[in-house]
């Protein structure tokens, strides 16, 4: 430049640097409708419509087609049927929090001693086991023919029924809210546990003035989530439940199906059942509970008090009780399973269909079910910044809440409205892979945002003026932005969505046959016809799969996080 030539006029420097002053109402909303992002997110709320809307078109159809057989349904068994699922989801709520209310407590007033951490761990297992392959761990352990069995004789009490669905419940639960009350005692500052160290104070006046509070704010949003776990609990009812006298809803839409093909009772416990878990999501939304839990833990912070010779021996016998009452059943299933002849199982033509079938319908359930909800974490981020403030959009609300509808209506419901729709159009059985995969996926997508959204955010929220300014958008951006921070957390997500559709048994029990069988199914197949050491052996197969699979999720999130 000539020294003696004039600076250049602020005008001049506009018009060769774009302006990156807010867009009128009128712009934001042109670039807001053609950002890709937003509309792979319709397609993907399009989808999870159609499949919530399709079994809804099935109950409604079936429903006005036999108006007087719905109306019938409603009788005596119907309102013990209702009484059962709310009273058992109630007793198995009471006997997990309850305990792990104390068992956490143990655990924050001891966060350092041997053998913490791998307690913690194991804790986290049942999250990852299959509910068939628990409920054959109980049965192998408290069952009539299981190890507490042969010590205790032919006094030992049946396990199924209301004792073996309570039991059930609890080993999955328990520990699950154990680990949500622990992380709720660790948002406790540390300058509060100085301070009661400073004053003397004792384990009872802590316990009072300290962790109640922090425990008390967190038991409705931890109850309220492990009832609504019990209440659409299926897999273990089916197994444990031992007869029409211990039926849930969900169990009595299956059998109103598969077995007595009554369509008018169907539809009628399906209404039931959707109401019931409306009510219970709606409470979990007003409490402000964490509807898919959290399987990491924050670092616990350093501790002030001692505990006292007795306090110590009550928390050790604590932990102890639940450890072991966690890892019993566990313990049975890979006892049971090494028991079986696993040689002959992995020979069997069937055992190895099923496999392929269960590693093929998982592998397109987690994909499917990645990919919905990439679309909708980024559809929601980009209309977050296209809005620039304001009230938020149905749009917005929708890509931001879609996922959680699905919980509302659990899969069993789905696959009962889809099954009714399409056996006057087709081959209900014929079409069990799609079903099975696009139920699944849906199912999964709570759990996969959660992996997800966090990193996507973060991203956006460094490279969005970068790529606005660049012209970057769609499929580049993804690959060339996005992927470095999603790839750890989009491999988390399909971990997880992998490991629950491998595990599942709610829709493949509804439409699986003899030519469309996945482990979970061949597993209460090889049950049902008192073949336990084949259901043992197959069990330590799945079992040891979807935990494998959780475990590297675990192990990516926590690299991310690092």
């Amino acid at each position: 430049m000539n020294p003696a030539s004039p600076p250049p006029r602020l005008a001049d420097t506009a018009s060769r640097h774009p302006r990156s002053d807010p867009p009128h109402k009128g712009e934001g909303g042109r670039r807001a409708a053609s950002d890709p992002r937003i509309a792979a997110g319709i397609v993907a709320l399009g989808a999870i419509a159609l499949l919530i809307g399709g079994a809804f078109a099935g109950l409604i159809l079936e429903g006005a087609h036999d108006l007087r057989g719905a109306a019938s349904a409603f009788d005596l068994y119907l309102l013990r049927v209702v009484r059962f699922t709310l009273w058992q989801a109630v007793l198995s709520t009471l006997l997990s929090v309850v305990p792990a209310l104390f068992v956490a407590r143990a655990l924050s007033r001891h966060p350092r001693f041997f053998g913490r951490g791998f307690i913690l761990q194991l804790f986290t297992v049942p999250l990852a086991l299959p509910a068939i392959v628990a409920a054959l761990g109980i049965l192998a352990l408290y069952g009539r023919a299981g190890y507490f069995a042969a010590i205790g004789g032919q006094s030992w009490p049946d396990i199924y029924g209301l004792s073996g669905i309570l039991v059930a419940h609890v080993f999955f639960n328990l520990p699950l809210a154990t680990r949500l009350f622990l992380e709720a005692l660790g948002t406790v500052p540390a300058d509060q546990w100085r301070l009661a160290s400073q004053l003397g104070m004792g384990a009872r006046p802590a316990f009072r003035l300290i962790e109640w509070p922090v425990l008390r704010s967190a038991l409705p949003g931890i109850a309220g989530l492990v009832f609504m776990l019990c209440i659409t609990s299926f897999t273990i009812v089916l197994i444990l439940g031992g007869g029409p006298a211990a039926t849930t809803l969900e169990v009595a839409i299956y059998q109103a199906l598969r077995f007595d093909f009554d369509p008018a009772r169907a539809v009628t416990l399906t209404v039931l059942q959707i109401a019931l878990t409306f009510a219970v999501v709606l409470a979990l939304t007003r409490l402000g509970a964490n509807v898919t839990g959290d399987a990491n833990l924050p670092v616990a912070p350093r501790r002030y008090l001692s505990a006292g010779t007795t306090e110590t021996a009550l928390n050790a016998t604590l932990i102890v009780l639940a450890l072991l009452f966690v890892a019993g059943p566990m313990a049975a299933t890979v006892a049971s399973g090494l028991g079986a002849d696993l040689g002959r199982l992995a020979g069997e033509s069937a055992v190895r269909q099923a496999t392929l079938t269960s590693a093929g319908l998982g592998l397109l359930a987690a994909l499917l079910s990645v990919s919905v909800s990439l679309s909708l974490i980024m559809a929601r981020r980009a209309l977050s910044l296209h809005r620039r403030g304001g009230v938020r959009s149905l749009l917005e609300h929708a890509t931001d809440t879609g996922a959680g509808f699905v919980l509302v209506v659990p899969p069993i419901v789905v696959g009962a409205g889809w099954f009714l729709l399409l056996r006057t159009i087709s081959d209900v059985f014929a079409i069990a892979p799609v079903m099975v995969v696009t139920v699944n996926a849906v199912m999964a997508m709570p759990f996969a945002i959660r992996a997800m959204r966090p990193a996507y955010d973060a991203a956006s929220e460094r490279h969005e003026k970068l790529c606005a300014q660049l012209g970057i958008s769609g499929w580049s951006r993804l690959r060339l932005v996005d992927w470095p921070s999603l790839r750890r957390p989009l491999a988390t997500g399909f971990a997880f969505a992998m490991a629950l559709s491998l595990g599942d048994l709610g829709v493949i029990a509804l439409f699986g046959s003899d030519s469309v069988q996945t482990l979970p199914y061949l597993l209460l197949a090889r049950m049902g016809s008192y073949r336990t050491a084949d259901a043992a052996g197959l069990a330590l197969l799945l079992g040891a799969v979807c935990l494998a699979l959780v475990v590297a999720a675990d192990w990516l999130g926590r690299g991310e996080k690092s």
